[in-house]
């Protein structure tokens, strides 16, 4: 990996040079190329330069996937800024603390989405922001986010009857002209200042000035604080440097063969490390076509797919399920799709017959995305069902007793332990001694075990494991021996037992919420007696509950049993 391949904006102009009319992101509607990113985020850089920001500042991103979310990302870095994206799942209260925990000055949002209204959320969380007495020079000035200074809406991609619009959103009511231009009025009386008057401000900056900001970006300074999505505790910033964060991408491409010629479709968001650094990122590293959908109707993004042919698919495989049940998906022409993990939707020929035969992934946010994987493509052999492949390169392992803090034996499972340039640099407004051991190791909280051949087996969360009569259990390991008998979705958790401590119990998820009476005697074959769920419940798939990150919520999924 050359010196210029570890700097976003180095990359971002030779992509822009040698391939300028090579589509970057084509996102339902929406088509960018190389040289359209380079240009727009340029000028809007050069305009965010007028509102004071520079090196070291934070500017959060609240947008779905799309063109606005990579150009607004993209500008930041530019200049040495830290994108800080935020989940457009986020509720009012996990919004508020990320914008104050994060140290936000800049926000760039999308006035709605779906069903969210952006814009009246953070006139609720933000109380008196904009009133006149609330602002100095132009700048917001809020005891509720002490570092705010400018936050910028784009009005346009919320109003439903925009062109290329993926879903309805929310309709703004309009407001009187901004007296000064700039800050005009809410809908119920204030409006925050529309991104469109931040384009005229670009010209105010010489070419010259964002140019010099780009050379002074070095690759040890922070790229990203990228928010993990939460589902064991409050979400945490981490903190990624531009070298840490494409130098791993550069070297997943090369694992995944990701090439200029690939046209990658994945439904991960931008706003988690997936999206942001193995989608996004690597697609600018590849130089390759990034396919994404917000799109609510199924038939509308197996259009996109369809025609934009992708070769390479990636994300979250619960994702696209509701693809493969509509009505026109079998007559639906998706040749194209040769690698990658979306096996519903992809032919039937590069489809295992088996998904536990085929080496998984493990990411986390920490990491930078994937930190366990292999290239290898091919259907394994029944040993080595449920590999989650090898370390990353760049990545230096332990495998821990979790009780002892000796190194686990060959096959014994213990607690992952990573180290090296890769990682975070720790989360953000924590000391370092927070994240890392005195040794520089990161406790990953997941357990693991490694075979005699060097391959890895992802068994659970640490704090997830189920302690029944004094055994553990994983309820991962359950999960996978439930949905090879049944090929059902199931949620595997432990409910408190006066006499056991825990016993074990499982929700599946079926479309007509029954289960199978000989289930458990079925289970005989693939689980020891104490790791067979002793309590089986089941729900529809519309009926799972959630948590705002998207995963299932296991303490609500646990209250079925106490219905």
């Amino acid at each position: 990996m050359s010196a210029d391949d570890n700097i976003l904006a180095r990359v971002l102009r030779r992509q822009a040079r040698e391939r300028s009319e090579h589509p970057l992101l084509v996102c339902d509607q929406e088509r960018i190329t190389y040289a359209d990113a380079e240009s727009r985020s340029g000028r809007l850089a050069r305009a965010l330069i007028t509102l004071g920001a520079g090196k070291g500042t934070h500017i959060g991103l609240l947008y779905p996937n799309g063109a606005d979310f990579v150009i607004g990302a993209f500008a930041a870095a530019r200049i040495g800024a830290v994108v800080v994206p935020f989940s457009t799942f986020s509720t009012p209260r996990e919004l508020g603390a990320q914008l104050v925990g994060s140290d936000i000055q800049i926000l760039l949002a999308t006035a709605g989405y779906r069903t969210h209204d952006y814009v009246a959320r953070l006139s609720e969380l933000l109380p008196g922001a904009f009133d006149s007495d609330a602002r100095a020079a132009d700048r917001l000035l809020c005891p509720a986010a002490p570092q705010l200074r400018h936050i910028a809406i784009d009005y346009a991609a919320a109003n439903p009857r925009t062109p290329g619009s993926a879903a309805p959103r929310p309709e703004l009511p309009d407001g009187p002209e901004p007296r000064d231009g700039r800050i005009g009025l809410f809908g119920t009386g204030r409006r925050i200042r529309d991104i469109g008057e931040l384009d005229p401000l670009a010209d105010t900056v010489a070419e010259e000035l964002l140019a010099a900001m780009e050379r002074d970006v070095d690759a040890a300074d922070p790229l990203a604080i990228i928010h993990t999505s939460g589902s064991t505790s409050a979400p945490k910033g981490v903190v990624h440097t531009h070298g840490g964060l494409l130098g791993h991408q550069h070297n997943l491409n090369e694992i995944r063969r990701l090439t200029p010629g690939d046209r990658l479709f994945c439904n991960s968001p931008f706003f988690w490390i997936g999206g942001f650094g193995y989608a996004l990122l690597a697609s600018l590293l590849a130089g390759s076509t990034l396919i994404c959908s917000d799109a609510t109707d199924a038939s509308a993004t197996l259009d996109l797919v369809e025609a934009e042919k992708p070769t390479v698919t990636n994300g979250f495989a619960a994702g696209v399920a509701h693809l493969a049940r509509h009505p026109s998906f079998a007559g639906r022409d998706l040749s194209s799709m040769r690698r990658g993990n979306l096996y519903t939707i992809m032919p039937a020929d590069v489809r295992p017959a088996d998904p536990e035969l085929r080496h998984n992934m493990l990411g986390m946010t920490e990491a930078g995305s994937v930190v366990l994987l292999s290239g290898d493509d091919s259907d394994q052999p029944e040993h080595r069902r449920g590999s989650f492949g090898k370390p990353a390169p760049g990545f230096d392992t332990r495998i821990v007793d979790p009780g002892t803090g000796a190194d686990t034996p060959i096959g014994e499972t213990g607690e992952l332990y990573i180290r090296g340039p890769y990682v975070m640099q720790g989360y953000y407004g924590r000391s370092r001694e927070e994240s890392f051991d005195a040794d520089g190791w990161f406790h990953t909280g997941d357990l693991v075990r490694v075979d005699a051949d060097g391959f890895c087996y992802f068994l659970g969360r640490r704090g997830a494991m189920i302690k029944t009569a004094g055994a553990n259990v994983s309820p991962a390991e359950v999960e996978k021996a439930i949905t090879k008998v049944t090929g059902a979705t199931a949620h595997v958790l432990g409910l408190p037992d006066p006499e056991r401590g825990q016993i074990v119990a499982a929700v599946l998820v079926t479309p007509d919420a029954t289960v199978d009476t000989a289930l458990r005697e079925h289970l005989r074959q693939e689980l020891s007696a104490y790791k067979i769920p002793r309590r089986f419940a089941a729900i529809r798939p519309a009926d799972v509950p959630l948590l705002a990150g998207g995963k299932v919520d296991i303490q609500r999924l646990g209250e079925i049993f106490h219905a």
